[in-house]
């Protein structure tokens, strides 16, 4: 009887921890899906702006359009859906909180280290003062696309230099070259409803 038992008390003590695990697994699956949509339309609202506009129609797309997809995305889902930076272009939607600038500082380590900035994520559950959350973030690896307006100022047309500066005073988004990290999408999910 005693082996039965025990085998029964070893399966309840598992049964958590495979749940939690399953839990976790779609947790990250959904958050995947999400930045992976809001990438996919953001990289079509742009290459689209580039197509009929030139370089000069890729500021509006991002200064615009960008929040909007975010927005629509966190409204449908009930979660917090972003787009943050260590470089910002606009401080008041990109600057990261301490998680997300953990996260981004990680990031720059293992591009510089040579991996692939386009496979990188980290998602986990943080116990915050106002409760437990799903963070998850999604790096956005520079493309041969991106550095029309964020690589090197000496390489940038004049006048998206010159739309750059009268839109975002306190830019610090240029400089990037492709395979670095640029930001990363951000999602924070609460988990305890009260």
């Amino acid at each position: 009887m005693r082996p039965i038992s025990a085998a029964i008390l070893a399966a309840a003590c598992l049964l958590p921890a495979a749940v939690e695990a399953d839990d976790d697994a779609q947790l990250l699956s959904e958050s995947r899906q999400v930045a992976g949509s809001l990438l996919q339309q953001l990289g079509a609202r742009l290459r689209s702006a580039l197509e009929e506009n030139g370089p000069e129609g890729a500021v509006p797309v991002c200064r615009n359009i960008a929040p909007e997809l975010a927005g629509q995305l966190s409204r449908e889902t009930g979660w917090r859906v972003a787009r943050v930076s260590l470089r910002t272009r606009n401080p008041l939607l990109g600057s990261p909180d301490a998680w997300e600038q953990n996260a981004l500082a990680e990031f720059d380590r293992r591009a510089a280290a040579g991996e692939k900035a386009e496979a990188m994520e980290v998602g986990e559950i943080v116990q915050e003062p106002a409760g437990r959350y799903f963070r998850y973030v999604k790096a956005i690896p520079v493309g041969p696309l991106c550095v029309t307006c964020h690589g090197p100022r000496d390489q940038i047309s004049p006048f998206v230099v010159e739309q750059l500066a009268k839109e975002y005073p306190h830019d610090r988004a240029v400089g990037y070259t492709p395979g670095q990290v640029r930001g990363a999408v951000t999602i924070k999910r609460r988990l305890d409803q009260n």
